[in-house]
Parts: structure tokens; C-alpha cells; sequence
């Protein structure tokens, strides 16, 4: 990680390292926890549940932790409140993932055997795109030239899941479900709009990774 913007704080390099890989076991536990649930494992998805909350709030404590050594340690004040927003903003996609997980075990939508598999395509391009996310932020620490290379594998994986989640609720709506009750639709439209959240949320913070690095170059 370049000293030039934390001076000689192993510390901060260290907390930010552990925290981005607690960010991609969020990815990959949201990803695991719904396919257990649309494969209709409900029992392993039960059982896992709390795992979610774990990552959650350990994220959060590295969070706190980051705040504090920035202010502590960073070397470049112009550079501190582009780092804090980046952490910030990534926090909200490992909320949302722990949100939706609980929100499915409360709910148990019924997910028709005939749109698992696109379910299924939907959390992995949202989830891909999480994961390209977390690579554009560890680029912007330790190889700020690769940022851009990985914020296009963000837009990518985003506009897949795009795709996924018109084609479901496309779908949902059509006669081919016609005999869904109207209430069951709009539950599922809701957690395929959630589930694509994840991506949208990637792609923003990407982005702003992307004008953070721009300023650095300057």
C-alpha cells in the first residue's frame, strides 16, 4: 500500500486488508445462504443464518477501527475523505446482504422451480460484481493503474444482473404465471430488485472509486 497516502501506519494497511476480506466473505456467504434457499436446502439455509450477521458486524467494528487510525495516521488530509466515504459506502452493501438474508428467512418466499436457475443467474452476476468491486478498491491502494481495468468487470457484472432482473419479472408478470396470485408476484419482484441492489450499490461505489483515483493521479 503506497505510503504516500498512509505515511508509515502498517495498522491502517492491515484493518483496511482484513476489512475488504470481510466485505468478499459477505459476498460469498449471501451467495451460498440463496442458493441454498432457491435450491430449496432450507434447512443448511436456516442453520447458516446467523453467519451473515457475524460478518456484518465485525465489518462494522473494522469500520470504526478504520475511522479512527484515518484520522490518526493518514498522511494526505485531501485524500482522508475520499478513503472514508469509499469504506463507508462499501458498509451499505454487506448491510443490504445480511438485510435481504433475513428478510427471506422471515418471509419464506416460494420460489417456482421454473425460475431457479435465473434466480440463480441474478445473485451470481450480483455478487461477481460485488467481488469486482473489492478488487477495484484494493487496486486503488496497491495498483491505483488496474482500478479502472476492474471498475469495467463491475459494469459488466452489473448490467448482467440488469438483464436477470427484467427478464424475471418480466416472467413473473407474464401468462405464464397467470395463475401466481398478484401478492406473491410483487413479493417476488421485491426480492429480485433487492437481490440486484447488491450490484447497484457495486457499481456506484465503483465509480467513485474510479473519480478517487483520477484525483490521486492529478
Amino acid at each position: 500500500m503506497p505510503h504516500i497516502l498512509f505515511g508509515r501506519s502498517k495498522e491502517l494497511e492491515i484493518e483496511i486488508k482484513e476489512y475488504l476480506d470481510l466485505v468478499n466473505q459477505g459476498s460469498l456467504t449471501f451467495k451460498r445462504d440463496l442458493s441454498r434457499y432457491i435450491k430449496k436446502n432450507f434447512e443448511l439455509f436456516e442453520e447458516s443464518l446467523t453467519d451473515i450477521k457475524e460478518i456484518e458486524n465485525n465489518a462494522d467494528e473494522h469500520q470504526k477501527d478504520i475511522k479512527y487510525k484515518l484520522y490518526k495516521y493518514m498522511l494526505i488530509p485531501e485524500s482522508r475523505a475520499d478513503v472514508l466515504g469509499i469504506i463507508e459506502e462499501i458498509d451499505t452493501i454487506t448491510d443490504l446482504a445480511k438485510e435481504v438474508i433475513y428478510e427471506i428467512s422471515i418471509e419464506k418466499p416460494f420460489i417456482p422451480e421454473e425460475l431457479e436457475n435465473e434466480f440463480l443467474e441474478l445473485v451470481e452476476n450480483s455478487t461477481e460484481a460485488v467481488d469486482m468491486l473489492v478488487k477495484v478498491v484494493r487496486a486503488f491502494f496497491e495498483e491505483i493503474s488496474q482500478v479502472n481495468d476492474y471498475v469495467n468487470k463491475v459494469h459488466f457484472f452489473e448490467h448482467q444482473a440488469d438483464k436477470n432482473e427484467e427478464r424475471l419479472k418480466r416472467k413473473i408478470f407474464s401468462e405464464q404465471f397467470e395463475k401466481i396470485d398478484i401478492a406473491h408476484k410483487l413479493q417476488l419482484r421485491y426480492f429480485i430488485e433487492e437481490i440486484a441492489a447488491l450490484s447497484d450499490q457495486a457499481e456506484s461505489v465503483s465509480e467513485d472509486v474510479s473519480v478517487a483515483a483520477i484525483k490521486r493521479r492529478i
